[in-house]
This record gives structure tokens, sequence and C-alpha cells, in this order.
């Protein structure tokens, strides 16, 4: 496994940590690797039940990664409204929404193609 490969993992690690952490619903990663042209190697996608648990995902997101890895997202869109916030952390974008707003969007069916893991939660 190269270094890329590991800190990749444990960047992933450490983001569903974070999502958990606050109880983030219905957490899916997407391995766009195999795919033409993607922006990305991942998206992380997870939604929540109101803006401010969106928020609070986010904000998990960061401490956890910060803390951890000392890495921070390269930018953040979305947080103005909270009903779809964007982190990009250059090689994984974690997606995080309300629930309405995922199902409009559908980027899982949008991004079809691309292996799917659905992470099980226990709350």
């Amino acid at each position: 496994m190269s270094k890329k490969e590991i800190a990749t993992d444990q960047l992933i690690a450490e983001i569903i940590k974070g999502i958990e952490e606050v109880k983030g619903l219905d957490i899916e990663i997407l391995d766009l690797r195999e795919i033409e042209n993607t922006v990305c190697d991942y998206f992380i996608i997870c939604n929540g039940t109101s803006n401010t648990q969106v928020n609070a995902i986010v904000n998990s997101v960061q401490k956890h990664v910060s803390k951890t890895l000392q890495e921070k997202p390269w930018h953040i869109e979305g947080s103005d409204n909270a009903e779809w916030i964007l982190m990009d952390y250059v090689h994984i974008v974690v997606h995080v929404f309300q629930k309405h707003i995922r199902e409009f969007y559908d980027i899982e069916g949008l991004w079809g193609d691309a292996r799917t893991v659905k992470i099980e939660t226990t709350y």
C-alpha cells in the first residue's frame, strides 16, 4: 500500500468517525477511482435531520480530521444555509445534506458507476 493510499484510508476513517459522533445518517462512500475524469477519488455522503445537525456534522468532521491528521479542508461550501455542505479534502469530497435535498440531487444516482459502500450505524 502506498503512502497516499494509507493517508486516504486514514482520512476516510476520521471523516466517518466525525459523522458518527453526531449521529449523521445514511453514510455512503462512493469510490470514483475507476471512473474517468473525476474531480476526486472518493465522495463520502451523509445526511442530517436539520441544518443544525448538518453544521454539527461538518464541525465534527473538521475537529476529528484536524486533531488526528492535522489536515484541514481545502474548501468548504454551503455553510450559509446548511442544506448541502461540501467539504473538499482534495482526494475526498464530503457531502453533508439535509435528507430532502439529498433525495432531490441524488448524487448516488448521478454517479451510479461508482463502487458504493454503505456504512452501517448502530444508532
